[in-house]
């Protein structure tokens, strides 16, 4: 099983993906002493059914609510690359934010979420991170010649030891969070704007997955990933 980390990175799709991926986790490791920093790639102005929204309000609203969130869970600092929902693709300029941050903040973990899947269907935005993630991580954030003007800013190429992505049709890492499934609920709960239904509702939902992941370990409830350990 995966050693809790010094320092830990979260890049995330819209807002809500990281609490609903991998907020146990998250919130289990801050309180035990971990530094996470949360990279948001779009400002989910998309996300809604409401005829009366305006893309330009619902990215104020969310911007908010994963502030809020990421207060609940302690994640130090949130950046907002704030690309428009169902926008990222795979460019130079993307993948050299994730280096950027990935190079400034030296994680020793980055969660993100799996681009391939097989039997069922997956959010571009979701694709998009997570591939952009995987080759900043590596190579990019490791070779010295890649994005080398970012060392006129003081950052030199990092190594990452491991990356863990979530929503994985193949989870090969498990975290129990039986500990720090309620502070995963609370932190969903403040993304306001897109939890359906009553408390009770996303609480039974958040639990029920939960319970299905950690039966495959003997726990109450877990969080499941695709590991992916790099070379030191």
């Amino acid at each position: 099983m995966i050693e809790r980390p010094e320092r830990a990175m979260v890049v995330i799709p819209h807002p809500d993906d990281a609490e609903g991926g991998c907020g146990g986790t998250i919130g289990k490791w801050i309180k035990k002493g971990t530094e996470v920093v949360f990279v948001l790639c779009t400002n989910g102005d998309k996300g809604t059914s409401d005829p009366d929204m305006t893309s330009e309000k619902l990215a104020a609203i969310r911007e908010i609510e994963q502030a809020n969130a990421a207060e609940t869970l302690g994640v130090k600092e949130v950046i907002y690359l704030r690309y428009p929902d169902g926008a990222l693709e795979d460019t130079t300029e993307f993948r050299g934010q994730i280096v950027h941050a990935v190079r400034k903040h030296k994680p020793d973990v980055v969660f993100c979420t799996d681009p391939h899947r097989r039997t069922f269907y997956l959010h571009r935005d979701h694709r998009m991170s997570g591939q952009v993630t995987l080759d900043a991580v590596f190579p990019y954030a490791r070779d010295i010649l890649h994005y080398a003007e970012h060392r006129a800013e003081g950052l030199e190429p990092h190594k990452v030891g491991d990356l863990m992505m979530w929503g994985t049709e193949d989870p090969d890492e498990f975290i129990d969070i039986t500990d720090s499934i309620d502070l995963k609920i609370e932190a969903l709960k403040k993304h306001v704007s897109q939890v359906s239904g009553g408390d009770r509702d996303v609480a039974d939902f958040v639990k029920a997955r939960a319970q299905t992941i950690g039966q495959r370990v003997e726990v109450p409830y877990a969080e499941g990933f695709r590991r992916i350990q790099f070379r030191r």
